[in-house]
């Protein structure tokens, strides 16, 4: 007769595969994400292409244009002398659709399947930026087929974002989040470089291909996405995340640095995960209007419309600064930008980790908003003296800048989204996710629309304007950051009371 395992290694077996899993799907979603914003990165980096300075260049034969026409090389509509006004259309079209329509995305979260959502989702988004990059081998000059298809394609994107915090959220508990979710939050800018080299290769030539190449590649993304996903561990028989509480923490003050101003350890992502799959329990999903009452919903919402407005005008006219202001090529400039990104990976790592040690996430990220006004001065006015000066000062303002976004998209988002007030209800989580990243959005979609209506009037001004914003971003924090400041007083009062009594006893 075979004897039972002992409990030690059967605890060793299933701590394996469940951290097996954990991880898969960690780095599934990871590359979903990538996919996302890979494909949104071309039109940054083709945008020098679209209008170029033609002089230099030799006439084809039976070329139409006059001699003295310097954008003949220039791709229709955009060889105009409003050209950015156009690529600011262009841009504003996917932007304001993604804002819109991330709205919506939560509410079609809740109530689909994660594997189907997010399979269609890729497979579109792939199909339109393909389409974009063939309006190149169509001989396509028409603005409105560059907008509408921006716009479907926008709108394609919004299922991405609440559908993968919401499937790690219900694999991970909320011990580390910040850290957990800074690592994994990488993909934003892992996808932005990748977007960025890939465009590069073609577009001194065939530049239809810097779309179409990702687009093939985010298409067969939707492809292992609908093959492997898996929504829940109790699907594949793993060990949901455990609630880690004791009964003391019940009594918690709620200004307790534990829980924050707006978080509570008593309603951790284990527990709504737990309820949420008991069929006797099933909760409704959350309303908007409920979504908004959940406190620091409003201010971190309002918090990343100007933090994202600054990250998104880096984004798409990044490039187009350095080959204007530092005369490099359309390459050298995607290139060169991608340390940006390489900033925001540094960035989101390190806020998650500080926030995790602090348990201040409206502190940190106030911090380091602060930090970022003074380096995007600094990288205008001294950041082009040099190559060395350009590149360090590219990574600082990366890490400055999306620091506090990654932050906000994903750990601030998780702990809002399983709010104590929510009483283990998971389904509210895609909403809270698509609310702060739909006001996000919308930050998104003015930045680089105020860009390209500023920058004829000088690239100083551009940079007033992102100052200016990221200030606001930092201001809107304030009340967060004060009760974060109580909540550390108070937990270091109880502190030294219990180090007193341990020091003198009765």
């Amino acid at each position: 007769m075979r004897s039972s395992l002992a409990p030690g290694v059967w605890f060793l077996r299933a701590f394996s595969r469940d951290s097996w899993f954990r991880g898969f799907i960690l780095l599934l979603t990871f590359f979903i994400y990538t996919c996302y914003h890979m494909s949104r990165k071309p039109i940054s980096v083709v945008k020098s292409r679209l209008h170029q300075n033609c002089s230099e260049l030799i006439h084809p034969i039976n070329d139409t244009h006059s001699l003295n026409d310097t954008t003949w090389c220039s791709w229709a509509p955009f060889d105009q002398n409003n050209y950015k006004e156009l690529l600011g259309a262009v841009d504003n079209a996917f932007l304001v659709a993604y804002a819109i329509g991330m709205f919506i995305s939560g509410i079609f979260g809740e109530r689909l399947p994660l594997r189907y959502y997010l399979s269609a989702g890729m497979l579109l988004s792939g199909l339109f930026t393909a389409l974009f990059g063939l309006g190149y081998f169509w001989k396509i000059h028409m603005l409105w087929y560059f907008v509408l298809i921006q716009i479907f394609n926008g709108l394609a994107q919004t299922t991405g974002w609440p559908s993968v915090v919401t499937c790690v959220g219900n694999w991970f508990g909320k011990g580390k989040r910040g850290l957990i979710m800074g690592v994994w939050n990488s993909h934003t800018s892992v996808g932005n470089i990748l977007g960025s080299l890939i465009a590069g290769v073609w577009v001194n030539g065939q530049w239809g291909l810097s779309f179409v190449v990702p687009g093939i590649i985010t298409a067969a993304m939707g492809v292992i996405t609908f093959l492997f996903l898996i929504e829940y561990p109790e699907d594949v028989d793993c060990t949901p995340p455990q609630h880690h509480g004791g009964p003391e923490e019940k009594e918690d003050n709620p200004e307790d640095p534990g829980n924050g101003p707006y978080s509570s350890r008593e309603s951790s992502l284990d527990t709504a995960t737990r309820c949420s799959k008991e069929p006797s329990t099933q909760p409704a999903a959350i309303s908007f209007l409920g979504a908004l009452r959940i406190p620091g919903v409003i201010e971190f919402s309002l918090c990343l419309l100007f933090a994202k407005l600054v990250s998104y005008t880096f984004l798409y006219w990044l490039p187009l600064y350095i080959f204007n202001v530092a005369h490099f090529g359309a390459k050298e400039a995607g290139d060169l930008s991608t340390l940006f990104d390489v900033g925001g990976i540094i960035g989101g790592i390190v806020a998650g980790l500080i926030s995790d040690y602090t348990n201040g996430r409206a502190t940190t990220c106030c911090i380091m908003l602060i930090l970022a006004a003074p380096m995007m001065f600094l990288y205008n006015h001294f950041g082009q003296n040099g190559i060395t000066s350009s590149i360090v000062m590219l990574i600082v303002c990366g890490a400055l800048v999306n620091g506090p976004y990654a932050l906000i998209t994903t750990a601030v988002s998780a702990d809002l989204g399983t709010h104590k007030s929510l009483k283990g209800n998971a389904k509210a989580l895609s909403t809270v996710t698509a609310i702060i990243d739909g006001t996000g959005s919308i930050g998104a979609a003015l930045g680089p629309l105020l860009a390209g209506l500023i920058s004829p009037t000088g690239w100083n001004n551009v940079f007033y304007m992102l100052i200016s914003a990221d200030i606001l971003a930092c201001l809107l924090l304030c009340r967060l950051v004060y009760k974060e400041i109580l909540a550390w007083k108070s937990s270091m009062s109880r502190n030294r009371g219990s180090s007193l009594a341990l020091t003198h006893p009765l």
